[in-house]
C-alpha cells in the first residue's frame, strides 16, 4: 500500500486519548470518528489488541528486527505500542515476543512508560503468535491483570500511523456484520484465524492510506520522515520579559510566522515562573527558540532546559532548541563573543543525553532595519531546517544568519 500524505497533528503521550489531544489534534478530536470514539470510551466495551512481534524482519536485509529498528533513536514498536494507548477505549494490548527479545520488549516498555501492555511468547509462525495473545485473553488466570475481550483487534506491530477512526470501524465492523467469501478471498491471514478459532463471524474493512507495513529497510526513512514532520508542526519563540529583548524576539517571531506559514509560532515569557511556558511543554510543542539579545551568555537558554529536562516531553520524540543570540557586529566583533558562546558544545552534549537537541544560532542585530530583516529571515531559514532534520550531527554547532 503506497504511503499517504503525512498528517498535521502532533502525536500523543502514551495513554492519552486521541479525542483528548489538544493543539494540532483538533481537527482531529472534531472528526465523526473521534466523536464515536469518545462515545464508546464513555461505554466501555470489551476491546482488546494483539500485536504479532515475533518476526526477524529477513526482507528488511538488517540484523535486528524491523520492529525494533530504531526510528530517531526509538525502536518502531513504541511507535505502534503509542498509537494504539492514545485510544483509550483499547482496554489491554497484548504483545507476542519471541524469548529471546523479551527483555527488549520489557525495557522498551519502561524507559518509553507504556501503559495497558502484556507480553506473551511469540509462536514460530504469526498464526501461533496471534493465539498465543488469544489464548491470553481467553483464559481465566488467577492474579491476572487482562480482562476477556468482547472485541480482539489484530494489528501488525510495523503499522505505526494507525488512526483511532479505522480501530473503530473494525470494531464495529465485528460487531455488526457477518462475513463473505468474497472477505476470505480478499483478506488477510487474520480473518481466516478468526473463523478457525473464534468461532465468529468477520468482515473486511478498508483501511486509509495511512495504515501502511514498514516491510523494507526504505521505509524506515518514509516513516522517519513523516514522524518529523508531524513534530515540526508547531514553534515556540521564548524571549525574555525586558521590552528591548521581547521587541527582537517578536520581530522573529513575525518572521518565521512569514516564511514558515504552514507552522503554527507562538511566543512565550520565561518570566512569571514560566507557567503559560509550561502549559505549551504539556501540550507537547517539540520544537523552541530561545531568544538572548547583546548577551555571551546562556542563562535563558539554561533556564528552558532545566524546565524541559524536568518534563517528561523529551522520553518519546528529541524536542530541538534554538539558541538565538543577537550581536551588532559593528560594535562587537563576533570573534570577541565567540569563545562564551561555544559554551554550547558543551550544553548540547549534556542534554544530547535526555533527548535534547541543541544549536546555536548568531544573527546579526544591525541598527539598519532592512539589514535586520534580512538577517532575521536568513535566520529563520536556518532555524526551519534545524527543526525539519533534527540532525544530531549539528548539536553544539553555533551558526551564523
Amino acid at each position: 500500500m503506497e504511503a499517504g500524505p503525512p498528517g498535521s497533528s502532533r502525536p500523543a503521550e502514551p495513554g492519552l486519548c486521541l479525542s483528548g489531544q489538544r493543539g494540532a489534534d483538533h481537527t482531529a478530536s472534531a472528526s465523526p470518528q473521534s466523536v464515536a470514539g469518545t462515545e464508546l470510551g464513555r461505554h466501555p466495551q470489551a476491546v482488546a489488541a494483539v500485536l504479532p512481534a515475533g518476526g526477524c524482519g529477513e526482507r528488511m536485509g538488517v540484523p535486528t528486527p524491523k520492529q525494533f529498528c530504531p526510528i530517531l533513536e526509538r525502536p518502531l514498536i513504541s511507535y505502534t505500542l503509542q498509537a494504539l494507548e492514545r485510544v483509550c477505549w483499547i482496554k489491554d494490548i497484548v504483545v507476542a515476543v519471541t524469548g529471546e527479545n523479551m527483555e527488549v520488549m520489557k525495557s522498551i516498555i519502561q524507559k518509553y512508560q507504556h501503559k495497558r501492555i502484556s507480553l506473551v511468547k511469540a509462536g514460530v509462525t504469526r498464526h501461533r503468535s496471534i493465539f498465543n495473545g488469544l489464548k491470553a485473553l481467553a483464559e481465566d488466570q488467577i492474579n491476572s491483570k487482562l480482562s476477556k475481550p468482547e472485541v480482539v483487534i489484530i494489528h501488525d506491530a510495523v503499522r505505526p500511523f494507525v488512526e483511532e477512526g479505522v480501530l473503530l470501524k473494525v470494531v464495529t465492523a465485528a460487531k455488526e456484520h457477518g462475513c463473505s467469501d468474497y472477505d476470505l478471498e480478499f483478506g488477510t491471514e487474520c480473518l481466516q484465524l478468526a473463523l478457525k478459532y473464534c468461532c465468529t463471524k468477520a468482515k473486511l474493512v478498508e483501511g486509509s492510506p495511512d495504515l501502511w507495513k514498514v516491510t523494507y529497510k526504505r521505509d524506515l526513512y518514509a516513516a522517519e520522515s513523516i514522524i518529523k514532520e508531524r513534530i515540526s508542526q508547531e514553534i515556540c519563540v521564548v524571549m525574555d520579559t525586558e521590552e528591548d529583548n521581547k521587541h527582537v524576539g517578536h520581530l522573529l517571531e513575525e518572521v518565521l510566522k512569514s516564511e514558515l506559514n504552514h507552522v503554527k509560532v507562538t511566543s512565550e515569557a520565561l518570566g512569571h515562573a514560566g507557567r503559560h511556558l509550561q502549559q505549551i511543554i504539556l501540550d507537547q510543542c517539540y520544537n523552541f527558540v530561545c531568544v538572548n539579545v547583546t548577551t555571551s551568555d546562556f542563562q535563558e537558554t539554561q533556564k528552558l532546559l532545566s524546565m524541559l529536562e524536568e518534563s517528561n516531553l523529551c522520553i518519546l520524540y528529541p524536542v530541538v532548541v534554538v539558541s538565538v543570540h543577537f550581536l551588532d557586529f559593528k560594535l562587537v566583533p563576533p570573534s570577541q563573543k565567540m569563545e562564551n558562546l561555544m559554551q554550547i558544545r558543551e550544553f548540547a552534549k549534556e542534554v544530547k543525553e535526555r533527548n535534547i537537541l541543541l544549536y546555536g544560532l548568531l544573527i546579526c542585530y544591525s541598527q539598519d532595519d532592512q539589514k535586520l530583516q534580512e538577517s532575521l529571515r536568513q535566520g529563520a531559514i536556518i532555524i526551519a531546517s534545524l527543526i525539519k532534520e533534527r540532525n544530531c550531527g549539528l548539536i553544539g554547532q553555533l551558526l551564523i544568519a
